[in-house]
């Protein structure tokens, strides 16, 4: 199976991306075609061991992450996502990952892939780690500002992905709320929340932020900018946490002996909870497997990233949705 990767996306490009790339193909997840500078890419793989077996396809321009989406993809029309994007279009790849700009790669999809039928809005799906597995939460950032039936949108394609993809029987659905009571929340919710009631969904009702590390639902539903802002608090608080506890660690003889024996455990929990774990959040809604990645992903991220992409696409995930959207959803 072969995926395209945006060779030049993302904070660390090209060598991160192209490392966790080679890794991919070492471990035999997929097979890989890097998108960008030839020359450039080249060089790089010809690091490894395994970079002959990694394909290359040249594209000359790198949208970057200042630059306005739309107007950036109209005036570089050889930017690696918009080349990576027509592989999957043409079926010279079966998906593609890109840890470059956000709004680059979803209006690439857009265009160049097309929306489901009925889908007004593609929403980015992310998977959190809790105390039952990974949990899946949406949108994370593609809609900003929604309507009540956008949230019950997200509600039926996160439910779709969660059973096809994530293998989660009858998935629970939760509407994200300051508090679990039906008449709490802003016009948004309030509304959204009657409209799910009647949906052909196992919709459980409302759920605050604090209750969604015990994994009691399996997608949780809000609008782009509050999954966003959690998303991102998320990260921080981890990072601050683990920051925290090495701190301390080594404050004397006694806790630095106590580190040794709790150190690995502390590792494997803050691996765990790290976005790399699970690489990247697909765009559900377009046709065609698009896999969003951090920023300041690195080669472990984009290998994980590729693994999701062939999750995807072995689970014939957009084909699922095509399929059972309109029935679920009523339209």
């Amino acid at each position: 199976m072969r995926i395209a990767v945006d060779a030049m996306g993302g904070d660390y490009a090209p060598q991160e991306i192209i490392k966790g790339a080679v890794q991919a193909v070492r471990e035999e997840i997929a097979d890989v075609i890097l998108v960008g500078k030839k020359d450039v890419v080249e060089a790089e793989l010809a690091r490894y061991p395994e970079g002959g077996r990694v394909a290359v396809y040249h594209a000359s321009e790198v949208i970057g992450m200042d630059e306005q989406p739309a107007n950036a993809l109209r005036r570089k029309k050889d930017a690696s996502i918009t080349i990576a994007t027509r592989l999957v279009k043409e079926g010279e790849a079966m998906g593609l990952v890109s840890a470059g700009s956000t709004g680059a790669q979803m209006t690439a999809a857009l265009l160049g892939l097309g929306r489901i039928h009925n889908v007004q809005r593609p929403a980015i799906a992310t998977v959190l780690p809790t105390l039952k597995g990974g949990k899946l939460l949406l949108d994370v950032g593609a809609n900003v500002d929604c309507k009540p039936g956008n949230l019950v949108e997200f509600a039926h394609m996160g439910s779709i992905y969660a059973s096809t993809v994530l293998g989660i029987a009858n998935p629970r659905v939760g509407l994200l709320n300051i508090g679990t009571e039906a008449t709490k929340g802003n016009e948004l919710t309030l509304a959204a929340y009657k409209q799910l009631l009647d949906c052909r969904l196992n919709f459980v009702g409302n759920i605050e932020a604090r209750d969604i590390p015990l994994g009691n639902v399996d997608v949780i539903v809000c609008d782009g900018f509050v999954g966003n802002s959690l998303l991102k608090f998320g990260e921080g608080l981890i990072s601050s946490l683990f920051g925290m506890f090495q701190a301390e660690l080594g404050q004397s003889v006694r806790t630095r002996l106590g580190a040794a024996l709790i150190l690995p455990s502390l590792k494997n929990i803050k691996r765990q909870l790290e976005y790399e774990e699970y690489g990247g959040a697909p765009l559900l809604g377009v046709q065609g497997v698009s896999i969003i990645c951090h920023g300041s992903s690195k080669a472990r991220a984009i290998k994980n990233a590729i693994k999701m992409a062939v999750r995807c696409v072995e689970n014939q995930f957009v084909d699922h949705l095509t399929q059972t959207y309109h029935e679920e959803s009523g339209t």
